[in-house]
C-alpha cells in the first residue's frame, strides 16, 4: 500500500487528490497535442492555444506548487 501513498503524501496530497491532479494534467496535455497536430495541418486553426496550455500547466505544476482546492 505505500507504494501508492508514499509520492502523493510527499506533495501534501492523498491518493485520490493526486490522482485528480494527474489526471487534470494528462487532459490538459492531450487536448494542447490535439491542438497542436490540428495546428501543424492547418495553420490557421488554435493559433497560440498549445502554448497556452502548455504555460498554464507550467505555472501550476512549477510556479504555483501549492495543492489548489
Amino acid at each position: 500500500m505505500r507504494l501508492f501513498t508514499a509520492h502523493p503524501e510527499s506533495v501534501g496530497e492523498t491518493y485520490f487528490e493526486h490522482m485528480q491532479s494527474a489526471l487534470w494534467f494528462a487532459g490538459k496535455l492531450l487536448a494542447a497535442t490535439l491542438c497542436c497536430v490540428v495546428h501543424a495541418a492547418f495553420p490557421f486553426f488554435f493559433k497560440g492555444t498549445g502554448s497556452r496550455l502548455i504555460a498554464e500547466l507550467h505555472d501550476r505544476m512549477i510556479v504555483n506548487r501549492t495543492r489548489q482546492h
